[in-house]
């Protein structure tokens, strides 16, 4: 009977975490609205990534967290082994959106912009046109790189007639 109740002991979880019966953790995709299943044992990083890879024009995820109302979110990292808290506690993505606006509200002072690169090192903003950009080519400025071409052909024209004369240069300060 003692060798029960010390083996129980020994073998608990984590004071908080619950015991997951099931060899998967859940994680809801805020991009897609899909719950995506991921093996126990998983790492943040690649379930971000992989989340990323089969949106279909949604938001990215930057990260995962754990919420649970009234409770603060626990954030997972990009090497944090992905863990279900137990009863009431969600896994989902944090999109760019939110991410921003929690950074603002956080830091109001400070400006900052997204992160370039996700967690598996991928560019989330390749391929993606902000719809308030617009290409600004304009008469000027290829006027500006037909100069700058202009200029260096002119600096190397100088440099090669220089070296030319360099040996007629050096005989005549010698002599």
């Amino acid at each position: 009977m003692a060798e029960e109740e010390q083996d129980s002991k020994v073998n608990r979880p984590i004071a908080g975490l619950a015991k997951n019966p099931l060899p998967f953790v859940e994680v809801i995709c805020k991009g897609s609205g899909k719950t995506r299943r991921f093996a126990s044992g998983t790492e943040a990083g690649f379930a971000v990534s992989l989340i990323n890879k089969k949106l279909d024009g949604g938001p990215l995820g930057l990260y995962i967290e754990a919420v649970k109302e009234g409770e603060e979110p626990v954030s997972f990292g990009p090497n944090s082994v992905l863990v279900d808290y137990g009863a009431g506690w969600k896994l989902q993505t944090v999109t760019e959106s939110e991410g921003l606006r929690k950074r603002e509200f956080n830091r109001p002072t400070a400006s900052r912009s997204p992160p370039s690169t996700g967690f598996d090192g991928s560019n989330p903003m390749k391929g993606r046109v902000s719809q308030d950009s617009e290409p600004v080519i304009s008469f000027s400025y290829i006027g500006k790189i037909l100069l700058a071409f202009i200029l260096i052909f002119i600096m190397g024209a100088v440099f090669t007639l220089a070296l030319e004369n360099l040996p007629r240069l050096i005989l005549f300060i010698n002599s």
